[in-house]
């Protein structure tokens, strides 16, 4: 069975620090550690996931690398005297994902422009490098493409990654992976609305019983 140019970019991809590709993705990091956190470049690096994005190689259309530092959140040692479980040194974690704040990043250096998506690059032992794809709203192409006029004319689109509307936001509010649309209000709505339609009680009250208060007998009246 013949395969096409993405296929093999993507099975590339899913061992990057193996044979030549790992030597080469090495070599790129060396580069990359002395460039700024945020960096314009001219492509795409993986393509097949840039495409999936929404990535076409045209005006209008801005890939940047952005570099985020790994780990939890640093935190000053207090100086006044506390118990070592209440310092609050170690144990804080973001509660949205590196590759949200490489968005955030990206969005903050380019703000004039829409966050479509990113994607994943590489990482050492203190940097995680991520791709993000960007669209110029005001370019003459981009007003042209019919897939992409929500760019222009929905009032959500700018500042997309602060809100968590970008796959890697919706990832971390738990509405693409594990739960689903449980958790949302939207799931609640239609549940709600099922139970009213086939008559059932509130979610609350299954299970409970009524409880009747004993009347009085009549040896203590």
């Amino acid at each position: 069975m013949a395969y096409g140019m993405y296929h093999y970019i993507a099975e590339t991809w899913e061992k990057p620090y193996e044979g030549d590709h790992g030597k080469l993705m090495k070599e790129r990091l060396i580069e990359w550690r002395n460039d700024p956190a945020v960096v314009r470049v001219e492509k795409p690096l993986r393509l097949n996931r840039a495409r999936q994005i929404g990535y076409k190689a045209k005006q209008g259309f801005v890939v940047v690398r952005v570099r985020v530092r790994k780990g939890g959140q640093r935190k000053l040692r207090p100086r006044s005297g506390r118990r070592p479980k209440r310092m609050g040194v170690e144990g804080y974690t973001l509660a949205k994902s590196l590759q949200q704040v490489a968005e955030e990043k990206a969005q903050r250096t380019y703000p004039n422009l829409v966050v479509l998506g990113s994607y994943y690059l590489a990482e050492d032992g203190q940097h995680k490098w991520f791709e993000v794809i960007m669209v110029d709203p005001n370019a003459p192409t981009i007003k042209l493409d019919p897939q992409l006029k929500w760019v222009i004319t929905s009032a959500s689109a700018k500042g997309r990654p602060f809100r968590g509307l970008t796959e890697a936001g919706k990832r971390s509010r738990g509405l693409l992976s594990g739960r689903g649309l449980r958790g949302t209000h939207i799931h609640k709505w239609k549940k709600k609305a099922k139970e009213r339609a086939k008559g059932l009680r509130h979610e609350a009250s299954r299970g409970a019983r009524l409880i009747v208060p004993h009347e009085k007998s009549e040896e203590n009246k």
